[in-house]
């Protein structure tokens, strides 16, 4: 198979990555709107695709950078390793979809990059630097999440303290709107970044691009990808999001999502690669703790939070093996 063939699957494949992003992590965007009924589900989907279109167009390409580039040495790699990778990633995210379970697709992508980058080139191809923050912030993301969801979810109880309940459920139905539109905003400045990253990095490898600049085609192809793929919905993650975690109103689901917002947007704009179920599990439970400790289903959490850790191993190991296969296949 000639470089350029291969290449038209790589982009191929990466926009089928970006659509099961969108399928699986943007369905933690519309979570708390749907479970707190504030839109049904074909208008809330409708309404996060809008968004997570429009963002990769506002914030630039920060986070495509530290993807496609950052974290494995381009001259170790070709574009077996770039397939091999995407492969990996979309098995893993399969796999924990069928399960309801909301892993990060980021880390996924990340996790089949550089095993199948291992498998091809020893540790050597690994760009340790490069892997420092986004490690880091799998365990930070949701930590911020969860204070600035607190932090939310507290100074707006204190605001509306002495309104009528069905004034404050009727005022945060409204603002909810706003907050989602946000959620799905700060999801498009992250996640649609990632393919954008691995399809630069081919087009550079391949010889198409003498530097590292995302061309305006990928962003726009990237940006339908995870539109559409929200679309399609992922309707087990949503219930686990809303509803299993802990019980969610308008009131509180405004909280979750404005404390997730502004957590998506400081990392995007320093270029650190996160995920966004990371950030808006850990925001769903610091306002759920805002009420009681006993309100967040901890049970539940830890579960997530295994899945987490096993993301990178597990879709680095999926990568390795598709790379290997392809060398023998494709030599």
């Amino acid at each position: 198979m000639n470089s350029f063939h291969l290449l038209v699957i790589i982009v191929f494949i990466s926009l089928a990555f970006d659509f099961t992003n969108g399928w699986h992590d943007a369905a933690s965007s519309i979570a708390t709107i749907v479970s707190t009924r504030v839109l049904r589900p074909f208008w809330a989907v409708v309404w996060a695709a809008a968004w997570n279109f429009i963002a990769p167009f506002a914030f630039g390409t920060a986070v495509a950078a530290t993807m496609g580039k950052g974290l494995v040495d381009l001259h170790l790699v070709n574009q077996n390793v770039l397939l091999a990778g995407l492969l990996g990633a979309i098995i893993w995210n399969y796999a924990t979809i069928r399960l309801g379970i909301p892993c990060s697709s980021s880390h996924a992508l990340m996790g089949g990059y550089g095993g199948a980058a291992i498998a091809a080139a020893g540790f050597r191809a690994i760009l340790w630097s490069g892997w420092t923050k986004p490690v880091i912030f799998i365990f930070v993301a949701p930590i911020i999440g969860l204070a600035v969801g607190l932090f939310i979810a507290i100074a707006t109880s204190w605001i509306v303290h002495r309104q009528p309940p069905t004034r404050v459920d009727r005022w945060f139905r409204r603002l909810q709107l706003l907050s989602a539109a946000a959620f799905s905003f700060g999801h498009g400045t992250n996640d649609s970044q990632k393919s954008m990253g691995i399809i630069t990095a081919a087009l550079l490898t391949a010889g198409y691009l003498r530097s590292y600049i995302v061309p305006d085609w990928v962003i726009i192809c990237c940006a339908l990808a995870m539109a559409g793929g929200t679309m399609a919905g992922g309707w087990r993650v949503v219930k686990t999001m809303g509803q299993r975690i802990t019980k969610l109103r308008p009131f509180t689901g405004f909280s979750a999502e404005a404390a997730a917002a502004l957590t998506l947007f400081g990392t995007a704009a320093a270029g650190i690669p996160v995920s966004t179920t990371h950030v808006i599990t850990g925001a769903i439970s610091g306002v759920g703790a805002s009420q009681r400790i006993t309100a967040v289903h901890w049970g539940v959490t830890r579960r997530i939070v295994w899945a987490w850790i096993l993301t990178i191993p597990g879709a680095g190991l999926m990568g390795a093996i598709f790379y290997h296969a392809l060398h023998h296949w494709l030599r």
